[in-house]
C-alpha cells in the first residue's frame, strides 16, 4: 500500500512539474499579445527627437504577474530589462496585481480570487495562494532579486535621492534603467492597516485604492456598489498622505475619487487611465476629475489599451494624450501603458518611438512631447518620492 502512495506522489509531482513548466508561458503569451512586432521604423524627424529624449518613463506594467524571467529579453509579453535599456525607459513602474475576480471585465465584478489557480500554476510560494499580502511581499521580493541579479543593468528606487543618484550614474552608463513599485488595489492590506508600513517596508511608493473588485476602503469603477471611501478607506488615504506614499486613483470610483479629493492635501496621480472627452467608457476619467488631478499638481497616465483609447494604435493613444494636454496642460500628462496586463499592446516598449511620431503628427510640439514621454514623471518624483 505504501508504494502505491509512494508512486501516485511522485506521478503528482511529475505532474505538477509539467503544469508549472508549461502553462505560465502559455498564459501570459495568449494574455499579453503586441499588435506590431519589432523592428519599429519612424520617420527622421520622429527618431531624431526620439533619440534626444534624456528621460523616458511609464507609469504602469504588471509584468511581475507573470512567471517571466525579466532578465532576459523575451520574444513575448512587452516588458523586460533588456527591452527597457533597448526602448530607452529611464524609469517603469512595476505594478502588484494581488486580486483578480474570475470573468474580469470593466462594467461589474463581484468578489472572487483567480489568482489562486495562476499562483498554484504559476509554482510560486504557498504563501502567494491564497493570500493578497503574501503575493504583494512575494512580488516585492521578486523586482529586487531582479536587480540584484541584473549585473548593474536596472534599479529599484525607493527615494528621490536616490533617483538623483540613479540620473547621475546614468550619465555615463546610460545602458540601464530603473524601476519603482505600486500596487494595484489594497486587497493586501486585508483589512488591517498594520500592513501598511508592512508594504512600504519591502518597496510599495505609488498604492492605489482599489482594482477591479470593491475592498474594505471603497468602491471600483468596476465593482458592484460604485461606493465612495468607507471609514477603513478614509484612515488608510490619512495614512498614504501622511507617509508621503503616491496616491493612485486609477480604477476609483467617481464617488471614491471625489472623496479623496476632499480629504488627501497632496498631488495625486492616475497611473493607468483614458478620457471621457477623447473615449467615452467606464473605465475612463471625466473632465472635472482630470482637472482636479491637475490642480492637485498630479500626474495623468494615459494607457495603451483599448478600452481607454477607443482603438489600438499609436495614433489612438496620441488623441487621448493631445486631448489632456489641450484641457489641462502638458505639465500634468504621461505614459500609462498598462504593458502586460492582459491586453493587446499595439507595440512593445522598444516601439516608443512610434508614439513619438504620431504625437507629433497630431500636433504636439517637441516640448510638450519630451513632458509627456518622460520629464513630467521624473520632476513629480523628485519632488514627492
Amino acid at each position: 500500500m505504501k508504494k502505491w502512495i509512494i508512486k501516485i506522489l511522485i506521478g503528482l509531482t511529475i505532474i505538477y512539474g509539467l503544469v508549472v513548466f508549461l502553462v505560465p508561458n502559455f498564459i501570459d503569451k495568449k494574455y499579453n499579445t503586441i499588435a506590431q512586432l519589432p523592428p519599429y521604423e519612424v520617420s527622421p524627424e520622429a527618431q531624431d527627437l526620439f533619440n534626444s529624449l534624456d528621460f523616458i518613463a511609464d507609469l504602469h506594467c504588471d509584468a511581475l504577474l507573470w512567471k517571466r524571467n525579466l532578465n532576459q529579453k523575451n520574444n513575448f509579453g512587452a516588458v523586460d530589462i533588456p527591452r527597457l535599456v533597448e526602448g530607452k525607459v529611464s524609469l517603469q513602474a512595476f505594478t502588484i496585481v494581488s486580486k483578480v475576480p474570475f470573468g474580469l471585465n470593466i462594467k461589474s465584478n463581484s468578489e472572487s480570487d483567480m489568482l489562486t489557480l495562476q499562483s498554484f500554476a504559476s509554482g510560486r510560494n504557498p504563501s502567494t495562494w491564497f493570500s493578497p499580502f503574501g503575493r504583494a511581499i512575494s512580488q516585492c521580493n521578486e523586482l529586487k532579486k531582479l536587480s540584484e541579479k541584473s549585473d548593474g543593468k536596472f534599479r529599484v528606487l525607493l527615494s528621490s535621492s536616490e533617483l538623483e543618484k540613479y540620473l547621475s550614474d546614468k550619465k555615463s552608463q546610460p545602458e540601464m534603467s530603473a524601476g519603482f513599485i505600486g500596487l494595484e488595489g489594497l486587497y493586501p492590506l486585508e483589512g488591517n492597516i498594520d500592513n501598511l508600513e508592512k508594504l512600504y517596508q519591502s518597496g510599495v511608493r505609488m498604492m492605489a485604492p482599489v482594482h477591479f473588485i470593491d475592498n474594505e476602503l471603497g468602491g471600483s469603477a468596476h465593482g458592484i456598489s460604485h461606493k465612495g471611501l468607507t471609514e477603513f478607506g478614509k484612515k488608510v488615504i490619512q495614512e498614504i498622505e501622511k507617509k508621503k506614499i503616491i496616491l493612485d486613483l486609477a480604477h476609483s470610483s467617481p464617488q471614491l475619487i471625489d472623496d479623496v479629493l476632499k480629504i488627501y492635501h497632496k498631488p495625486i496621480i492616475t497611473s493607468h487611465t483614458g478620457v471621457q472627452g477623447a473615449c467615452p467608457s467606464q473605465r475612463n476619467l471625466s473632465d472635472k476629475h482630470l482637472k482636479a488631478i491637475a490642480q492637485s499638481g498630479g500626474l495623468i497616465g494615459i494607457g495603451y489599451f483599448e478600452e481607454a483609447i477607443c482603438g489600438k494604435n499609436a495614433f489612438s493613444i496620441a488623441k487621448s494624450i493631445k486631448y489632456t494636454v489641450d484641457l489641462v496642460g502638458a505639465d500634468y500628462v504621461a505614459l500609462g501603458s498598462d504593458y502586460d496586463g492582459a491586453i493587446k499592446a499595439p507595440f512593445d516598449v522598444t516601439g516608443l518611438n512610434i508614439l513619438v511620431e504620431a504625437m507629433l503628427n497630431i500636433g504636439l510640439t517637441p516640448d510638450q512631447i519630451r513632458k509627456v514621454m518622460g520629464e513630467n514623471v521624473k520632476n513629480f518624483w523628485l519632488k514627492n518620492l
